[in-house]
């Protein structure tokens, strides 16, 4: 790696460019300067958020000058030969080159932004992510509030690392909960992806919450909630154990009847779909906010399979609820639908 000459230092310190960036504050985070530069938030699983593509477009045109500048030789060359041969279209194409790693992405990341290639809506490169300042905000939002039950379904095998981030929260940077013992690349972005890539689906449960009851029947949609709490909450008036599928046995809910195939996607639309019409929100939600949820949760749900929990309970002799609770056995993604009504 060339040494920057003192001329260049001073330039990039007079930019504000130099050495790395840290993550904003909060508070920057909500500020209207901030808040003007953001994209729609990361909504696909990609390694790279939209404000933050400048990083692969650095790695990918810069000079080996340039590259060298911020880099050891040896590992510019290797980039430089690759690129040749196809241009980079990730942080994982990237961190594949031999000799690249965190600490070189971050190299990299510091080269992207003295240059302009990124600003700073781009927080910059945790854990193999290059996050925007609308995922840092989502990713610390959900760390925070998350349930225990459904933080370590989420993160299914980094048991540890959930336990120490309930232990430690609040946060107030996606950094520092990058930092955490036993989170690590497949955790970090599994909690990205978790904050981030139900959002359409998010703002069609919102909505159909919003719908007024007039006392008589009403609905309720969730998508982050206690799936435990749910099940075992007392009710005076049951109306029988849950019918339970895919769960451990150490986790099935007390007088629990179990059902032994799992849920699939169609199992969870219809629900979701159920819980739409019991309120008429054909009617009451706008067709973009209805169309775009139900797309959305058909791509996250295709193909998986489902565990959890349908039953039904009253806290009256004059009303009944009918919930059904459904977690993805992989990755967490948990749906929550509930339609009730009372004389």
């Amino acid at each position: 790696m060339r040494r920057l000459g003192s001329a260049l230092l001073a330039v990039s310190m007079f930019a504000g460019c130099g050495g790395l960036e840290t993550e904003p504050s909060p508070e920057s985070l909500t500020s209207p300067s901030i808040e003007s530069q953001q994209a729609p938030i990361t909504t696909t699983n990609v390694d790279v958020a939209p404000e933050c593509q400048g990083i692969i477009t650095f790695v990918n045109t810069a000079s080996f000058q340039t590259l060298d500048t911020y880099l050891p030789s040896n590992v510019v060359t290797n980039l430089v030969s690759r690129r040749a041969t196809a241009p980079f279209t990730s942080l994982a194409d990237v961190s594949s080159v031999n000799l690249v790693a965190e600490t070189r992405l971050k190299q990299i990341e510091q080269g992207a932004r003295a240059t302009g290639a990124i600003g700073s809506s781009c927080v910059g490169i945790f854990d193999g992510l290059a996050i925007s300042t609308s995922d840092a905000a989502a990713i610390v939002s959900l760390v925070n509030t998350i349930p225990d039950s459904e933080l370590h379904d989420v993160l299914p095998d980094a048991w540890n690392g959930a336990a120490n981030l309930l232990n430690l929260r609040p946060f107030t940077t996606a950094q520092a909960i990058s930092n955490v013992a036993g989170i690590g690349e497949v955790s970090f972005r599994s909690i990205r992806n978790s904050a981030t890539l139900s959002r359409p689906f998010e703002a069609l449960a919102t909505a159909l919450n919003a719908i007024p009851s007039n006392g008589s029947y009403g609905a309720q949609l969730k998508r982050h909630f206690d799936w435990w709490n749910e099940v075992t909450a007392y009710h005076g008036y049951s109306q029988g154990g849950p019918t339970c599928f895919g769960l451990e046995p150490s986790s099935v809910p007390s007088g629990a009847t179990i059902r032994p195939n799992l849920a699939n996607a169609a199992e969870v639309r219809a629900a979701v779909v159920n819980t739409i019409n019991y309120v008429n929100g054909n009617a009451l939600i706008s067709a973009s906010v209805r169309n775009a949820g139900l797309a959305n949760l058909d791509a996250l749900s295709a193909g998986r399979s489902f565990k959890g929990c349908i039953f039904s309970y009253s806290d009256d002799p004059w009303s009944r609820h009918n919930v059904s609770i459904f977690v993805d056995t992989v990755n967490g993604f948990s749906v929550f639908t509930e339609t009730w009504w009372a004389e």
